[in-house]
């Protein structure tokens, strides 16, 4: 591979990483402050949804961004007022909000366009395009730098810019701020906060919304930038991916940006690198190497071992076909969906091999009921 080549997978990772670290750096405000939320695959599928009708219908696509963010908060509030106000099982409204989602978005989209549960594809000023930075052409014929800044840098569309810009700005506001301070209190201790006078409900509140902000962001981007108009279930788990990203980089903005960059790196060689021909000796390596991996992430407990043991026995056997019907001194071809499942196999393994070692806000999940 050339280097241009490796230019192109960056880029594609840069690209597909965005909705991504979005939906973590969501999930992070919210559960900084003791609101668990699993529901930012619904909030990220409403968001997209109504981001591409709205942007559709108005032809802007800022109009469509502001109705992907209003449609997230919506559900953010949902949340709130479930998980907040009313004290219910925090994981149980998330996964009420996916439903809901998933089955509101392709109700009303064959409604509202009768074109099997998606929306017409978005031109002109209904999309987002890419960003032309200054000095890119001009730079472009510089060995290395060019290619880096004109190919990897310059070329995105604005919100992958603003996502990038959101990283550091998270790192202020929670570590440099009051707001901050009291936002990650409120997840820690929210009794010690309430005596200070602090409203712990506010703060809650204040980070759901932040959250449906977030989540609206990512939406409103695989739906006006990424792609060029909403499909059922274009969300992909992504939401879920995030949430690994988010247990992997331990609840911080800059492990999170990490994070979601190699799973971005994995989705971007998964699609490029396709029907790979190769020696079977490194497909046996590669396969070994994963089935490995998940047997040591589920070394905890015994339902953890039974299902990456599994998974391992399967690639194992996928290993004794390659061995007998090529023979180690062969070529065999690693399959499409192989690439494109690594990073939710990569995801099952940070579930079950680093939930242990990331320690969350210990407040987290737990509502909170006010000494009288």
């Amino acid at each position: 591979m050339d280097f241009l080549g490796i230019l192109q997978i960056l880029d594609s990772t840069v690209r597909l990483a965005t909705p991504l670290l979005l939906a973590c750096l969501a999930g992070l405000y919210s559960e900084r402050a003791g609101i668990f939320d699993i529901g930012l695959e619904g909030k990220m599928l409403a968001a997209a949804f109504f981001s591409a009708a709205i942007a559709y219908t108005t032809g802007s696509v800022w109009l469509g961004l502001l109705a992907g963010i209003a449609a997230s908060v919506m559900l953010s509030l949902l949340h709130g007022l479930a998980s907040i106000t009313y004290r219910g099982n925090q994981l149980i409204s998330g996964v009420a909000i996916n439903f809901l989602a998933a089955g509101v978005t392709v109700v009303v989209a064959q409604t509202w366009f009768s074109i099997g549960g998606r929306t017409p594809a978005l031109t002109g000023g209904a999309r987002f395009y890419e960003i032309t930075l200054p000095g890119a052409e001009a730079l472009s014929g510089v060995p290395v730098l060019g290619p880096i800044y004109a190919e990897l840098i310059s070329g995105h569309s604005i919100l992958v810019y603003v996502a990038l810009a959101i990283v550091p700005l998270t790192w202020w506001v929670l570590f440099r701020t009051r707001f901050g301070l009291r936002l990650r209190a409120v997840g820690e201790n929210p009794a010690a906060v309430d005596t200070a006078g602090v409203s712990v409900v506010g703060m809650r509140y204040a980070a759901v919304v932040i959250c449906g902000v977030l989540c609206g962001l990512a939406g409103a981007y695989l739906a006006t930038g990424l792609s060029a108009g909403f499909v059922k279930d274009m969300s992909a788990g992504r939401g879920f991916i995030a949430l690994a990203a988010l247990i992997f980089a331990k609840w911080r903005p800059w492990y999170a940006l990490y994070a979601c960059l190699l799973f971005g790196f994995l989705d971007a060689a998964g699609s490029r690198f396709q029907n790979i021909e190769t020696s079977a000796m490194l497909v046996v390596i590669l396969l070994g190497a994963v089935a490995a991996g998940l047997v040591w992430a589920g070394r905890k407990s015994r339902l953890d071992m039974a299902v990456m043991g599994g998974i391992a026995a399967l690639l194992i056997g996928v290993i004794a076909l390659v061995l007998g019907g090529v023979g180690l001194t062969g070529t065999a071809t690693i399959p499409v969906q192989f690439m494109q499942a690594l990073p939710y196999i990569l995801t099952v393994v940070i579930l079950a091999g680093f939930v242990g070692k990331a320690i969350p806000p210990r407040a987290g999940g737990e509502p909170y009921v006010k000494e009288r």
